[in-house]
């Protein structure tokens, strides 16, 4: 399976948000230490397969101590899931930015749209083309996708808390967030199924691209179908 060197503007915590004062150097630095563990426990979850390295092992390969690594994640797999967690984060971050009338569905595609760079995308298709091969992986996985469904219902949660008079119903809430962790796996299926894991810049934008469609249809109450997402170009 291809692979690419993901950069550390993929794999590193999420940018400070437009207009919000800048980071300490203690913020700063405790974000260069979670990247740093994060980085280490991909290196060797690639070079060692899962289940065949430890907390000490990713201590040391970063840098850090063993006490230090607990500051930050309660496992090998936690530091792992947080892999997809950072891009859950930056979409979060532009869908916090968009107006607070705006339907939520149609803030979720725009805030997919405003990550440009097909990069962004790039930890998490690693982490789940790994998990493809190596089905241990799937408790990762699974922890990833729990914490992104929490992370959705509290930005929509946020998103009613700005309406005044708009009643919050959990069910909602929950059925919604439900319903876009759903189509987000179903453009990662689609994607690998298409792509076979490669990770070059044309087959992360295929995949990009399967994530905004994917919330159309969401959005659309799958009325419509969008035209098909090409394959990247092999040759």
């Amino acid at each position: 399976m291809p692979t690419a060197s993901l950069s550390t503007a993929a794999t590193g915590a999420p940018d400070a948000a437009p207009g919000a004062p800048p980071r300490s150097r203690r913020e700063l630095n405790k974000a260069a230490t979670r990247q740093a563990i994060t980085h280490a426990a991909m290196d060797l979850l690639r070079t060692r397969g899962p289940g065949n390295f430890t907390v000490e092992d990713i201590a040391e390969a970063a840098g850090i101590s063993r006490r230090t690594f607990f500051n930050y994640f309660s496992s090998t797999e936690v530091a792992i899931a947080s892999v997809t967690h950072g891009f859950l984060d930056k979409a979060l971050q532009k869908f916090r930015l968009r107006p607070a009338g705006e339907p939520i569905l149609e803030s979720a595609r725009a805030a997919l749209v405003e990550l440009a760079d097909p990069m962004t995308v790039a930890p998490m298709a690693e982490l789940y083309s790994l998990g493809q091969a190596n089905p241990s992986l799937s408790r990762s996985e699974l922890e990833a996708w729990d914490h992104c469904t929490v992370e959705i219902i509290d930005a929509a949660r946020e998103r009613f808390a700005e309406n005044p008079g708009t009643g919050i119903d959990e069910l909602y809430l929950r059925a919604l967030a439900g319903s876009v962790i759903s189509c987000g796996k179903a453009a990662m299926d689609v994607w690998f199924a298409r792509c076979g894991g490669d990770l070059s810049p044309a087959s992360l934008s295929v995949l990009r691209q399967l994530l905004i469609d994917s919330m159309s249809l969401l959005g659309s109450g799958f009325a419509s179908q969008p035209p098909a997402t090409p394959s990247p170009d092999r040759h």
